[in-house]
C-alpha cells in the first residue's frame, strides 16, 4: 500500500527499512511470516535492540521512554518490520499494562516499572479470564480481601499466555461486593514468586507451551500494588481490552508477511507441469485474499487517522479485531493449502519433543484458531458492532 509521504517520513522510512534489512536473523522469517511470536529470548533481544536505538515502545509518550511518534511514523516502522518479515513488537507489559501504569500509577510505580517493560527485565502476564468469566468478565470470582497492609488473593486464573516465563502479572480481583457486577473490580499488579501463586500448564493443539492456568491460593499482596483507585479496576481493564484491540490494528499490517509465504509456498508447489499460483482456482483465491488483506489495511490507516486527530472511532477497533482474525486463520489455512503434503505432520511418530518439528505454517494455522477467541472474542465483538454501530 503506497502513501505520500513528506521528505521527514521519507528519511525516517529509510533509516527503519535500514535497520530491519541488518537486524533480523533468518531463522527468525519463517516462524514469523507464519504468525508464530519469537521464543521469549528471542523476544527479549529483539525488545533491546529496539530499546537501544531508542524505538523500544513505539506507541508510548516520550516522557516515559517512548518514541513519541505520529499515527504516521507508527504506520511506517510496521509498513517496514512486516517488509522485512520482522515480528511483531507485542508483549502485554508493552502494549497493555504499561501505558495503564503511566496513566493512573503512582510515581513510584512508574518508576519501578516503566524503564523495566522497555528493557523486558519484567515479563508481565494478564490474570483476567476466569473459569465461568472469560467474555463475560464481570462474573469474576477471583478475591483480593484486605488485611492490614495487604491484599489476599484468592481464586483461579485461565488462558494465561506466557505466565511460565513472565515475572508478573496484572490481575483483577474482587475488593468488594457491590450490586452492579461491574463494580467492586480492582487491578493488582502481582510479583509471580509471591508464595501461593501456581502456575499449571495447559496443552494447545499446536503442540507448543503458550498458556496456563494461575492458581491464588492466599497470595499477600502489597496495598501499594493496587494500580489506581480500589474498585476502578473495571474501567482499566475496559481500557486494556481497548489497547488489545488496537494492537490487533498494528498486527493487521503484519498480514502482509503471510501472503509472501502463502505465496513462495504456491511457488515451489508443482501441480503436474505447472506451478500452483499459475492454477486459476489457487490464483483466484491468494487475489481474492490478497484483495481483503489490503482492504483491513485501508480501514487501519482509518482507525490510525482518527488516533492522529483524537477522534472517537467507535466500534472501528473492533470492526478491525474481529476481520484480522478472520484474515489470520483464513490466511494461515491457504498457506498449509499451498503446501500441500509438506505440511502433514503426526505427533504420534514418536515421544520426541514431536512439536518442535512441525512446519511452521501448521503451528500458524493451529495457533491462529485463538484469535477469534483472545482480546475479546468474535461474538463479543459483533455485539459490539451492533450495539454501537447499529444501535441494537
Amino acid at each position: 500500500m503506497n502513501l505520500d509521504f513528506d521528505a521527514a517520513d521519507l528519511a525516517f522510512q529509510s533509516e527503519v527499512r535500514e535497520f530491519f534489512a541488518e537486524g533480523i536473523p533468518d531463522a527468525w522469517r519463517i516462524r514469523v511470516r507464519s504468525g508464530l511470536r519469537l521464543e521469549p529470548e528471542d523476544l527479549i533481544y529483539y525488545q533491546r535492540r529496539l530499546n537501544d536505538r531508542g524505538w523500544g515502545a513505539p506507541t508510548w509518550p516520550k516522557e516515559y521512554g517512548g518514541t513519541g511518534w505520529t499515527p504516521t511514523q507508527q504506520y511506517i516502522f510496521w509498513s517496514e518490520a512486516a517488509r522485512a518479515d520482522a515480528p511483531a513488537q507485542f508483549h502485554q507489559g508493552l502494549e497493555l499494562i504499561g501505558p495503564i501504569i503511566f496513566t493512573y500509577g503512582t510515581l513510584e510505580q512508574k518508576a519501578r516499572y516503566l524503564p523495566r517493560i522497555l528493557t523486558l527485565e519484567d515479563w508481565w502476564c494478564q490474570g483476567y479470564s476466569e473459569p465461568g468469566a472469560g467474555s463475560d468478565l464481570a462474573a469474576l470470582r477471583t478475591r483480593a480481601d484486605r488485611d492490614g497492609d495487604h491484599y489476599v488473593i484468592n481464586g483461579q486464573k485461565m488462558w494465561t499466555s506466557y505466565a511460565h516465563v513472565a515475572s508478573h502479572v496484572f490481575v483483577l480481583a474482587r475488593t468488594s461486593q457491590e450490586a452492579k457486577r461491574q463494580q467492586g473490580i480492582s487491578l493488582i499488579l502481582v510479583d509471580m514468586n509471591t508464595p501461593g501463586l501456581r502456575v499449571q500448564k495447559i496443552p494447545t493443539m499446536d503442540e507448543k507451551y503458550h498458556t496456563n492456568e494461575l492458581f491464588f491460593d492466599d497470595v499477600r499482596v502489597p496495598v501499594g500494588n493496587l494500580l489506581g483507585e480500589e474498585g476502578r479496576g473495571w474501567s482499566y481493564g475496559k481500557v486494556l481490552l481497548d489497547r488489545e484491540r488496537m494492537v490487533s490494528a498494528a498486527t493487521a499490517i503484519f498480514l502482509t508477511q503471510t501472503v509472501r509465504g502463502i505465496r513462495d509456498a504456491a511457488t515451489r508447489r508443482r501441480i503436474g507441469n505447472m506451478p500452483l499460483i499459475e492454477t486459476p482456482g489457487f490464483a483466484a483465491k491468494l487475489a481474492q485474499y490478497e484483495i481483503e488483506v489490503i482492504a483491513l489495511q485501508t480501514m487501519v490507516l482509518r482507525l490510525m487517522d482518527d488516533a492522529a486527530r483524537g477522534a472517537d472511532s467507535g466500534p472501528r477497533g473492533s470492526m478491525v479485531k474481529l476481520r484480522w482474525s478472520q484474515l489470520t486463520q483464513a490466511g494461515t489455512a491457504l498457506w498449509v493449502e499451498a503446501l500441500g503434503p509438506e505440511a502433514a505432520h503426526f505427533a504420534a511418530l514418536g515421544d520426541t519433543g514431536a512439536g518442535a518439528d512441525m512446519p511452521y505454517a501448521m503451528q500458524g494455522a493451529l495457533y491462529a484458531r485463538v484469535t477469534s477467541i483472545y482480546g475479546g472474542s468474535s461474538e463479543i465483538q459483533h455485539n459490539i458492532i451492533a450495539r454501537r454501530a447499529l444501535g441494537l
